[in-house]
């Protein structure tokens, strides 16, 4: 019986943790916000102000003229955008391949004029200086 009750809470202290983790309203929506303004960057073919703006981490992976071209060449061929919406949005505090912190996984279902039908994954990070910023961009 006293295996059960520990069971039990356990399984309870696990949820609440999770739950804490997952229910991150406001952090999510300003993440997306910050998405959702960068990405009328890379629009608007702005490639070199769109690395200004995104997360430190970013900055010092990709240097500015390498995300210029590799933003052009993805980009360009897609035509212009019809239409996007967010279809998830998940708050993380680790992510592959880069340090801890927190994350907003956000997908967006997007519509380009060449190509009707893709799925734009971005992650804003919560900067240094408590702003969310854009860490990784890409589309499916």
């Amino acid at each position: 019986m006293m295996k059960r009750i520990r069971s039990v809470v356990a399984a309870c202290v696990i949820a609440t943790a999770f739950s804490s983790i997952a229910a991150e309203p406001g952090k999510e929506q300003a993440a997306v916000a910050a998405a959702e303004k960068w990405v009328v960057l890379v629009d608007s073919g702005k490639y070199a102000e769109s690395w200004q703006e995104t997360a430190e981490y970013f900055r010092n992976a990709v240097k500015q003229e390498q995300w210029t071209q590799l933003a052009q060449a993805v980009r360009k061929p897609l035509g212009k955008l019809v239409s996007r919406k967010v279809k998830t949005s998940t708050y993380k505090t680790a992510v592959p391949g880069a340090p801890d912190g927190e994350y907003v996984v956000i997908r967006f279902e997007t519509s380009f004029e060449n190509k009707k039908v893709a799925i734009e994954t971005v992650t804003p990070m919560m900067d240094k200086d408590g702003t969310w910023r854009v860490s990784g961009y890409f589309i499916k």
